[in-house]
């Protein structure tokens, strides 16, 4: 079953790269459906607007409510089963992995990237009682525009999508993936030749001992997290740990916040 996605934007060609790699293969087998579609077709005057000044004043332009309301009237037609509407803002919840797993199991969602100072507040208002909206933030930091965000969004919800990876057990060892290691970055990777520049691959990654591997695997998933992400730890159950986990987090300076603290 193909999943549909479709993206309104004053810049359609900022979205090229989503016919390349595993999403550009994706859409040639027909597992994703991506329509990428002009704002300002759906403006009425000579120079195509779709921006004004802001009431209240202020730097800055936001976009205006018509062309976005004309637009995801037009794409959303009368479709019995609307799609889920994403609109990228710095001020929206957090995109997660948990997120990508959300939308990925949705049929259709519907995109709709803002520029400038963004779009008019009371699209949100029309639609938030008409479509499923959501207002998501891939980071605390601000684009020139909503369409990087999108990339990075369709990009890993469509690589959750049956058949999109070569091997589906990817998605399960991927960081942040939901699961006993839900809140641990992946550790690092190795590849041939056994010796690079002096450097060699760690041994048990040669001992054909898959319970070791497994083990060294998560060991360094517990060191990366706690150099790079040790907030992400207070998320995992301490009640879950094995006396292993425990040591490698006391040789990795690691503690627990009291259980008052941490929820």
């Amino acid at each position: 079953m193909s999943m549909r996605v479709d993206i309104i934007s004053i810049f359609p060609e900022y979205f090229a790269p989503l016919s390349v790699s595993l999403i550009g293969k994706a859409r040639q087998k027909g597992l994703l459906d991506v329509r990428v579609h002009q704002l300002r077709d759906w403006t009425h005057d000579v120079h195509r607007t779709v921006d004004d000044t802001p009431y209240g004043g202020g730097p800055g332009m936001v976009m205006k409510p018509e062309p976005w309301s004309e637009a995801i009237d037009a794409v959303v037609g009368a479709a019995a089963s609307p799609p889920r509407l994403v609109v990228p803002t710095p001020s929206g919840r957090p995109f997660t992995q948990r997120v990508a797993l959300e939308y990925a199991g949705e049929p259709w969602l519907l995109f709709a990237p803002a520029r400038y100072e963004g779009i008019d507040a009371r699209v949100m208002a029309e639609y938030g009682s008409r479509l499923r909206l959501d207002e998501v933030s891939i980071g605390d930091y601000v684009l020139a525009g909503g369409e990087a965000a999108v990339l990075v969004m369709v990009e890993a919800v469509g690589r959750l999508l049956p058949g999109v990876l070569g091997n589906a057990r990817s998605v399960a060892d991927d960081s942040f993936a939901p699961g006993a290691m839900a809140a641990l970055l992946e550790g690092p990777v190795y590849t041939k030749p056994p010796v690079w520049r002096g450097r060699e691959v760690p041994p048990i990654l040669l001992s054909g001992n898959h319970g070791a591997i497994a083990r060294w695997r998560r060991d360094e998933a517990l060191r990366r997290t706690a150099a790079h992400r040790p907030e992400l730890l207070a998320l995992l159950d301490p009640d879950l740990l094995d006396k292993r986990d425990r040591a490698v987090l006391e040789e990795a300076s690691f503690r627990f916040p009291p259980r008052d603290m941490a929820d």
